[in-house]
């Protein structure tokens, strides 16, 4: 039997994938020297998420390593978004919070 966390961790991880995809996209066109350091976060993560999202899906092998690891990246990424004033950096900082409280839902026993 799965996680009863399984599914709300799944769609945070693609959720904060999405933002975080918006986000850097929205930095490339406003900022891209100065958001430098904001969009590889947004990127890196997006990448964490989708991985971490399929990895579940599987129940893979080291599926909690990586839960593990995308919450270290997404709290990353809402730290250096929340820093911005910019309504994609503010929604972006929200959805990888949300994501990860989620990947450390599944983590607790």
């Amino acid at each position: 039997m799965r996680d009863p966390n399984f599914e709300q961790c799944v769609q945070a991880c693609y959720e904060c994938a999405v933002a975080c995809d918006v986000c850097a996209a929205m930095c490339l066109e406003d900022e891209p020297a100065r958001m430098r350091h904001c969009i590889g976060l947004c990127t890196d993560c997006a990448a964490v998420c989708r991985l971490c999202a399929a990895m579940l899906a599987r129940n893979g092998e080291f599926s909690t390593a990586l839960c593990t690891l995308c919450a270290l990246v997404c709290e990353s990424c809402a730290r250096e978004c929340s820093a911005h004033g910019a309504r994609h950096c503010q929604i972006c900082a929200g959805a990888c919070l949300s994501c990860t409280l989620a990947c450390r839902d599944m983590l607790e026993p």
